[in-house]
């Protein structure tokens, strides 16, 4: 397990505390499972930003997938329709 120390405004940590303690509890551990569970909502939610990206980065491109090779349906096949 790592350890990170941080440096964040008061404001954010006394309300991270204040909601860790609301939902949490004041057990040992807490904070450390609060704040490893919002960096991993952070990552997944940056992960997710840069698949969305790349996505719409390749729909935005345009393929040529060649000329049409045939006017009708029948072009494409030896089959001759069915006779009513």
């Amino acid at each position: 397990m790592g350890t990170i120390t941080l440096s964040i405004d008061d404001r954010i940590e006394q309300e991270f505390r204040r909601l860790v303690e609301e939902i949490l509890g004041k057990r040992k551990g807490a904070l450390g499972e609060a704040a490893t569970e919002a960096l991993d909502l952070w990552i997944r939610t940056k992960t997710q930003e840069e698949v969305v990206r790349d996505a719409l980065e390749l729909i935005g491109k345009a393929y040529h997938f060649g000329a049409r090779k045939y006017t009708s349906r029948r072009d494409l096949y030896d089959r001759q329709p069915a006779a009513d």
